[in-house]
């Protein structure tokens, strides 16, 4: 699998990344071994999970890896620090003493002394982004992290980040930003890629298949068996479930079966090789899902299908 320098860092992603949110909740350790051994079999290095993911239990399946599936230094592992669920309640603290607080656990979870990348979750209104920031030199400089991000910040929140971490050698270097990013969800072309490229960030996409839904599997309803009939999944699907997002759908079936391929290999691969992108995090519920999300390593869309698909999704 192709490896990517993410910005300006000597850090080389995979440009599939493997997420596991998932994991430890509606994916198993047995489930969750199978789908690592066939991302790793297909050259993959780059896991991302996060402390909230599974109250923790993403990050302990993980850990229970290390050693067994695959050795610590073979392995970009990535995680991120700064919300919370307290009674279903999504909260965001990324103040210093959380975020710290946080990371040791996290490490601990993951039974190892240092995560490649250590990314804050959300941006705070409530904390001074000085604060925030004085985390993340934290665990830059005590080697708990190798390399520092963000995710889900607005172009001017990366912009302000960076500038602040450039402007002494002594502070940690903002190598990535997250986003989300999809044919359903183009937002981040409008700033966010611009401010990651202009800073020297990499910029890695989540949920480039609109959780789930460009595969096509919602398009006559929702599947007893899928995320969208999940309590806790079928709000974060309902937004994709519009008017424009159908036409989109249907729209990249008809690309997909015009080339011989599925409508999850043709999204993918529009968000993978889009300009800027470092890494497109995938994920799935079991092995063989997955087995199925890594075809599109395959493929490359001609020009004009990206141009169509561009088009019908602006």
């Amino acid at each position: 699998m192709e490896k990517r320098r993410a910005g300006s860092s000597g850090l080389l992603l995979s440009r599939l990344g493997l997420g596991t949110m998932t994991w430890g909740r509606d994916t198993d350790e047995i489930e969750a071994a199978e789908q690592c051994r066939a991302y790793l079999d297909a050259g993959g290095n780059f896991i991302d999970t996060a402390s909230t993911y599974g109250d923790g239990d993403s990050e302990r399946v993980i850990g229970g890896l290390i050693g067994t599936l695959f050795a610590r230094d073979e392995v970009i592992i990535a995680t991120k620090a700064g919300i919370g669920f307290s009674e279903g309640v999504r909260k965001v603290d990324a103040t210093r003493h959380s975020l710290i607080a946080e990371l040791d656990r996290s490490l601990n979870r993951l039974g190892t002394d240092f995560v490649d990348m250590w990314q804050i979750h959300a941006w705070d209104d409530l904390t001074p982004l000085d604060d925030t920031l004085s985390a993340l030199d934290y665990a830059y400089t005590t080697g708990r992290a190798r390399y520092v991000g963000v995710s889900n910040y607005s172009a001017w929140q990366i912009a302000r980040a960076s500038t602040k971490q450039e402007s002494n050698s002594m502070k940690a270097p903002l190598t990535t930003a997250q986003n989300e990013y999809s044919l359903l969800n183009r937002s981040v072309e409008d700033e966010i890629l611009d401010a990651a490229e202009n800073c020297g960030i990499g910029f890695v996409a989540w949920a480039p298949l609109a959780r789930g839904v460009l595969t096509g599997k919602y398009r006559k309803g929702i599947p007893s068996d899928s995320r969208g009939a999940a309590p806790h999944f079928a709000k974060h699907i309902e937004p994709y479930l519009d008017s424009r997002s159908s036409r989109i759908v249907e729209a990249v079936a008809v690309a997909a079966e015009g080339l011989g391929y599925s409508p999850l290999e043709v999204s993918l691969a529009w968000v993978r090789d889009a300009p800027g992108v470092t890494s497109s995090l995938i994920g799935a519920r079991t092995g063989a899902q997955l087995r199925g999300v890594l075809k599109s390593e395959e493929i490359a869309l001609p020009e004009i299908v990206r141009n169509a698909l561009n088009d019908v999704s602006a």
